[in-house]
């Protein structure tokens, strides 16, 4: 008789089971989450009216299979390139949210009366919210294009960050049962460490040899490469201390910026979305009913404290990040619920056996109940503001109104601001390299060479020559490499006080790379004269041979950059005080726009909407003029407010293109420019300005005294102090007025 392995037997109990409850909830119009979640109650061992799994250890195994594969594509659509163009606005929304939820579940947990490390977890369970349920919400009530959706879409990838931090955070407490300051400050600054190490070493090897073996790549090969990469990527994340789940992230955001990007998330799909539904149903399986019916209450005080929690939190943190109170309010109502990472913290707690059994099904109820309020709560922002508006004294909405026209001014950057954040840039990366080479020399390539070569100075010797084949470009770019020329020339030539600080900062330069030298020394050598001996060969060889690191280094930065601009990662543009932004409609081939020039359609005079960009197959148009003619699956990028991009929305896209995607165009964007006395635009009309011809770019708006003038003509004069908006080409706006 063959037998069947219960494994098997198992696995094909949980498919058919979320197969059944997940072809009920599309049906009924529900997150697939919360069908897995039931399917996973209906089979686990609290319900016994259908057969149930039996090896529960064995499930465990493919529910953490499943969170690799779940962090894997969570890091494919995260991308570190987006973290850093996600702007100030998003950043402080998600730090202020973060931290008034990690409170406010805290002191939560304390007034039930729970235990400090139960506490600890909820806060952590309740701080981030939930990208696939808040991405599914927007497509739903069709709301993409819409201010602040950019806002939430910022503010998800920051907290995406922070949820692996909190990891990472939550493992070492776990670990040490103690609060120590140092012990967390030493975790905060190793994930740190390996991330910028694993990022940039992934940026650099990754994509070249995605390159190079393009030609054989098949989406079998393609499929099996990513997922090796993936798995070595968290083999080496659990040797270095950390997670599994880190590593997987961490591969999904390093391939992320790579040109495959789509094609690695579109083949990995149905893997992340099998071992996923595992996961879920591995939580559904360890809820307890009773458990439910025990803590009703600390499930609705928890549930109020989400909703009113991330509600209060998230508004404010959007307020004193400058933004509106129209969007802080659709901000705070579309960031009020809990979802993944939640159920992976909370996971996390019952593995390490540190949290309470009841706090895992609570968290799950909790979600449940939020994700059926989400939708309802982002529909109803827009009338809750306006009931806001109506009850708050005037004096507060004007100050608000104030606050967010202040904050989006723009002050001149110094040169010195521009060279020392270039120059902390450089040394924060050349650094981590440099340790991370002293690292991987002092614990495995000293101690491999010591034991296969037979003369102890000889092992010393070689080990210290390769280690500085590795180190010599890096130690110049830290040491020697001139960054921010322009910047620098200015304040050397134009400033004479300029000169003793340039020259401490060279000195600083020089002592950073010779200390590193000095720590590889004393891993290798034990006396004192060796290592300055040692130390003065080695800033002599630096000197005699640095034009041949500084190409070297210059092809390795350059490789480096080519690999990272690869794929073209759009993010949102910034926001101007009247609520116009950026976005990206498609001209479908029934719009009656279709075939007709710009000076035919009126679309600025008529809708109050500039076209900035026509994109059409591989060619970009910007800032076309009034006789270019819009062609069907023409891709515009245009600049308007909710109200005027809908109105236009509605012409363009009909119903071949229902859900349409939106996006933001990070070549051409919205720039602010406050003018002062020295300005070439100063005292110029716009048309005398040369605004389009220099930036490839329009000027919008312009903002005078508090007076806000948009689509000003073009004879219009612009003066010193004026707040001017173009919308034009980044880089040749940076060029030409900075």
């Amino acid at each position: 008789m063959v037998h069947l392995p219960q494994l098997i037997a198992d696995l094909g109990l949980i498919l058919g089971a979320a197969a059944i409850t997940t072809l009920i909830f599309k049906r009924i119009k529900q997150p697939l989450v919360l069908g897995y979640i039931l399917a996973g109650f209906l089979v686990g061992p609290h319900f016994s009216f259908i057969p149930t799994v039996s090896e529960e250890e064995s499930i465990s195994i493919w529910a953490e299979i499943g969170v690799i594969f779940l962090l894997f594509n969570l890091g494919l659509e995260f991308s570190f390139k987006k973290l850093i163009k996600v702007g100030g606005a998003a950043s402080i929304t998600a730090v202020v949210e973060v931290v008034f939820m990690l409170l406010f579940g805290f002191l939560s947990g304390k007034f039930l009366g729970w235990n400090t490390m139960d506490s600890i977890f909820l806060g952590g369970i309740l701080s981030v919210s939930s990208t696939t349920i808040i991405i599914r919400a927007f497509d739903e009530l069709g709301v993409k294009h819409k201010q602040f959706a950019r806002l939430v879409f910022g503010v998800l990838i920051v907290e995406d960050l922070v949820a692996i931090l909190l990891l990472v955070l939550l493992t070492t407490l776990a670990a040490s049962q103690n609060f120590a300051g140092m012990e967390m400050l030493e975790s905060i600054l190793k994930l740190g460490f390996f991330l910028v190490l694993w990022f940039v070493s992934g940026i650099f090897l990754i994509p070249s040899l995605l390159k190079r073996v393009s030609r054989f790549m098949t989406d079998e090969t393609m499929l099996i490469l990513s997922l090796a990469l993936c798995l070595a990527m968290v083999i080496l994340a659990t040797k270095a201390g950390f997670s599994p789940a880190l590593g997987a992230f961490i591969m999904g955001s390093i391939l992320a910026e790579t040109v495959y990007a789509e094609r690695i998330e579109h083949l990995t799909l149905s893997v992340k979305d099998l071992f996923a539904a595992v996961f879920f149903v591995s939580v559904g399986m360890l809820i307890n009913p009773q458990v439910l019916v025990d803590y009703a209450l600390p499930i609705l005080v928890i549930t109020v404290v989400t909703v009113g929690g991330k509600f209060l939190s998230s508004a404010l943190g959007a307020l004193l990040s400058g933004q509106p109170l129209k969007t802080s309010v659709q901000t705070g109502m579309s960031l009020a619920q809990i979802g993944e990472f939640s159920f992976i913290i909370a996971t996390l707690g019952l593995s390490l056996k540190v949290t309470s059994d009841f706090l895992y099904p609570i968290a799950v109820a909790v979600s449940a109940i939020t994700t059926f309020t989400t939708p309802y709560l982002i529909k109803a922002s827009n009338s809750f503001h306006g009931a806001l508006e109506r009850n708050m004294p005037k004096s507060w909405i004007r100050l608000i109104n104030n606050y967010s026209t202040s904050t989006q001014g723009i002050t001149t950057t110094s040169d010195w601001k521009i060279l020392l954040k270039a120059y902390g840039v450089n040394f924060f990366i050349q650094s981590v390299i440099l340790i991370g080479i002293v690292v991987l020399v002092s614990r495995f390539v000293f101690p491999f060479a010591l034991k296969h070569i037979e003369s102890d100075l000889l092992a010393k010797i070689v080990v210290f020559a390769l280690s500085m084949v590795l180190m010599a470009p890096f130690l110049w770019s830290l040491a020697a490499k001139r960054v921010e020329k322009r910047a620098y020339s200015h304040l050397w030539l134009n400033t004479q006080y300029s000169r003793g600080p340039l020259v401490a900062l060279e000195l600083i330069r020089l002592a950073l790379a010779i200390t590193f030298v000095a720590i590889l020394l004393t891993s290798i050598f034990e006396t004192t004269i060796a290592v300055i001996i040692l130390t003065i060969v080695v800033v002599a060889v630096l000197s005699i041979f640095s034009s041949r690191l500084n190409g070297f280094y210059s092809r390795l930065e350059n490789r480096f950059v080519s690999n990272l601009n690869a794929r073209d990662n759009q993010m949102a543009a910034p926001i101007i005080p009247w609520e116009s932004h950026l976005a990206t409609m498609q001209v479908s081939a029934n719009s009656p726009f279709s075939g007709h020039t710009l000076v035919e359609l009126g679309i600025r005079e008529k809708y109050g909407v500039n076209i900035a960009m026509i994109e059409r197959g591989k060619k970009m148009i910007a800032t076309p003029g009034k006789d270019e003619r819009l062609f069907p699956y023409d891709k515009l990028t245009v600049i308007g407010t909710d109200e005027e991009l809908a109105a236009l929305k509605h012409l363009l896209e009909t119903e071949e293109n229902e859900d349409p995607q939106y996006d933001y165009r990070d070549n051409i964007q919205l720039h602010k420019l406050q003018l002062s006395s020295r300005s070439p635009l100063c005292n110029k009309s716009i048309r005398e300005s040369s605004v389009r011809e220099q930036t490839q770019g329009l000027l919008v708006a312009v903002e005078r005294e508090g007076k806000r003038i948009l689509n000003p003509d073009s004879s219009f004069i612009l003066h010193e102090k004026d707040l001017i908006w173009i919308v034009g080409n980044r880089d040749k706006i940076n060029s030409s007025f900075y």
